[in-house]
């Protein structure tokens, strides 16, 4: 079995796959991948047998062939492909730095491989690779917490780090936390949901309840981070939009000798009261020129959720960007 599909020659529009049992796969029930493929690029996809014509202009062609031979190598390694695999294939294609096969950084972790389905997703895996503190900035959709936590598993199974620390801040919105049923755990869960969630994927239930009971993994609200060192550690502060500047400044100061800390957040989705201002934005302000420091800004072309998701946070922009406008004028 060769490795991917075999190109005729530098100007055929012809692809050949040697596993036919991919190919339902590959194309999709009823073919709707391929079809996702044609509405995208423009391009027209014949399949017969183990052979698919593809015909339209020379860039779209060869990114069509280019997402073809990524989901084909996804399949061959055994993993899932879906319309969201489409999507991720078509993104990576797209861009230049990863045509030619270049798949860019992957995580590995006990319950699955993750690939970056977006190149700035490449990018941000990279910057966590690099460096000790980096910000992931954007909307939501683009992957930031979700491979932040991935990351950090995968350096706790490697023995990279010895604990995870993952924490948000309990920005009450709409209830207050005091009139919430429970203990203080049950009070502060809601809000720590995202997180668990990526655990998750990551890593089967019973190991992760072991490796929490174990102080191997802590998730705890910002508050509880006061006054302490994280030493050894992966350390997270999602949805930091939502912290003060002292609050910024206290967690960032909690970095210990081989601790690495991955902070992400929204500054579009400030639930602060209106006087008070974003910590995120704070910090971003006072360490833009730290070179120590990575700074990954997402946009709405990174959303890797629903598509519709990408439609919404495109709306919003525009309508925040016209309001901040007639402000101006005003």
């Amino acid at each position: 079995m060769s490795e991917s599909p075999r190109i005729e020659s530098d100007s055929a529009r012809q692809l050949f796959f040697d596993d036919n049992k991919l190919l339902v796969s590959l194309f999709g029930e009823y073919d709707k991948h391929l079809a996702r493929i044609e509405e995208e690029l423009r391009v027209t996809l014949v399949s017969k047998g183990n052979r698919v014509a593809v015909t339209g202009t020379t860039d779209a062609v060869g990114t069509a062939c280019e997402t073809l031979n990524r989901l084909y190598k996804f399949l061959q390694r055994g993993e899932h492909v879906g319309i969201a695999e489409v999507d991720a294939a078509l993104r990576m294609a797209r861009h230049p730095r990863f045509q030619s096969g270049a798949e860019g950084p992957s995580i590995i972790t006990r319950r699955r491989r993750i690939t970056p389905r977006s190149p700035l997703q490449a990018y941000y895996i990279k910057a966590m690779m690099k460096y000790e503190l980096v910000f992931g900035l954007g909307p939501a959709g683009t992957g930031k917490t979700y491979l932040a936590v991935c990351f950090a598993v995968e350096r706790l199974l490697r023995g990279e780090v010895k604990r995870i620390v993952l924490s948000r801040p309990a920005v009450e919105a709409g209830e207050h936390l005091g009139f919430l049923p429970g203990d203080m755990r049950d009070k502060v869960d809601p809000y720590l949901r995202p997180i668990y969630d990526a655990l998750h994927d990551t890593m089967p239930a019973d190991q992760i309840i072991k490796r929490i009971e174990n102080g191997d993994i802590e998730i705890a609200p910002l508050a509880f981070m006061r006054g302490r060192t994280l030493s050894d550690a992966f350390v997270i502060l999602d949805e930091a939009q939502n912290t003060s500047p002292v609050q910024m400044k206290m967690f960032l100061t909690r970095l210990g000798e081989n601790s690495r800390m991955v902070i992400t957040g929204d500054l579009s989705q400030v639930d602060l009261p209106s006087r008070l201002p974003s910590g995120l934005a704070d910090a971003v302000e006072t360490l833009k020129h730290f070179n120590k420091a990575s700074f990954v800004e997402f946009t709405d072309a990174d959303v890797v959720r629903h598509p519709l998701v990408a439609e919404v946070v495109r709306a919003y922009a525009k309508r925040e960007s016209k309001l901040n406008m007639n402000s101006k004028d005003d």
